[in-house]
């Protein structure tokens, strides 16, 4: 007999029962959720999510629906507008070495540039600093890219066919960015070589005066870099995305100033909202989920959020941050614009996932049975019962 009566035999049975568990449940798992697959892939998706509370904007479904048919054989372009300290840097490099393509980029150890070409093509699908470079200037804004992609594409390449230009972006809560971007300058960072072209001209030394004299800012004073008023990372994410030529370009004279900052803002929400895509740096695997869902293309790995950052390790009194906040007011109306749109888009986007997959199941359950029911029978029923829902 064994320890407390039991024999050899009951023992090893009692002992394979927990194994042949786990290894149903390992099985039942890969069965539901294969490799690869996105609604498992996603399933976490929910882990970073704030509470949700009462929308203070009110969005059309054609405003959630941000699905475009984006043809990378065709003649359609991805344009990344890449904002200072928004982790645009990994997003671009997310853009040209991450996405699963018939044709992925070419990234060469030692070069700063891929080369992103079409299917069988010597044209570039990709307008980005990792793929075209600052051709339009270093960090070029939305005036600056909508006037010069167009040409700079048709320059480069030979055959001028119309194409479909698709802009995306990136965003950063306001605070985290602006103390971002003070540390990167603090370090010697200028970008003195931006253009900041606007109604065909750079502004004048008097339209936007230097917040410092010699090479560069290295070693200012958080409190320097908030008082200088001509400082660029005031409200940069508006200025970015905005129609400067609605406001006269950086002649600070041409209206006054409440009026100027009421048309910027509400021009870059108005080309935040009509862009094909933005993410949020903050929220990396809603990012990841957005693009694939919007583009139809898939990344081979997952984003990771970092949220250990020179700015998360800045301390701030609550003054200084309410002073930050002030300097930065309409990039917080911005933000808190993007990120209610961003997260009633991802909703709409898993909510549409969600109805997909129980239509694809009942679709699958009528051709095992071969039974009409009510479901729809072709891929256009299909199309259009998903549309209703």
């Amino acid at each position: 007999m064994g320890v407390g009566g039991r024999t050899p035999e009951l023992s090893s049975k009692l002992i394979l029962v927990p194994i042949l568990a786990v290894i149903f449940v390992m099985i039942g798992y890969q069965y539901i959720c294969p490799a690869g697959s996105n609604p498992c892939h996603f399933k976490d998706l929910e882990d970073d999510s704030p509470p949700r509370s009462p929308s203070k904007f009110n969005f059309s479904a054609r405003d959630l629906d941000r699905h475009v048919e984006f043809n990378i054989r065709g003649d359609d372009v991805i344009v990344f507008l890449h904002i200072q300290k928004t982790g645009g840097t990994t997003f671009g490099r997310h853009l040209v070495r991450n996405i699963r393509l018939e044709q992925p980029c070419d990234c060469r150890q030692g070069q700063k540039k891929c080369t992103c070409h079409r299917p069988g093509k010597e044209e570039s699908w990709l307008f980005s600093r990792f793929s075209t470079g600052w051709s339009c200037g270093l960090h070029a804004d939305w005036t600056e890219l909508t006037n010069c992609v167009p040409v700079v594409m048709d320059k480069k390449e030979a055959q001028r066919n119309k194409r479909n230009f698709y802009y995306i972006t990136m965003l950063r809560d306001p605070v985290s960015r602006y103390l971002s971007e003070w540390k990167h300058v603090q370090r010697g960072a200028t970008w003195k070589t931006a253009l900041h072209m606007c109604d065909g001209r750079s502004p004048t030394q008097d339209e936007l005066p230097n917040c410092y004299s010699g090479d560069d800012w290295s070693g200012v004073t958080l409190t320097e870099f908030m008082n200088c008023p001509s400082n660029l990372a005031n409200n940069r994410q508006v200025r970015m995305l905005a129609d400067l030529n609605l406001v006269g370009c950086y002649n600070l004279s041409s209206m006054n100033e409440s009026q100027r900052n009421l048309i910027l803002l509400s021009s870059a929400m108005s080309n935040l909202k009509n862009m094909a895509f933005y993410g949020l740096t903050e929220f990396q695997r809603k990012t990841q989920y957005l693009f694939e869902r919007t583009f139809s293309l898939r990344f081979i790995s997952a984003f990771t959020q970092i949220n250990s950052t020179r700015a998360a390790n800045v301390e701030l009194s609550e003054l200084v941050r309410r002073r930050i906040e002030e300097l930065n007011f309409l990039d917080m109306q911005l933000y808190e614009y993007a990120k209610d749109l961003f997260l009633q888009r991802f909703q709409f986007s898993r909510q549409r996932e969600h109805q997909e997959v129980r239509l694809k199941r009942r679709e699958e359950r009528r051709s095992e049975k071969g039974t009409d029911g009510d479901f729809p029978a072709t891929t256009e029923d299909y199309t259009s019962q998903v549309a209703r829902w």
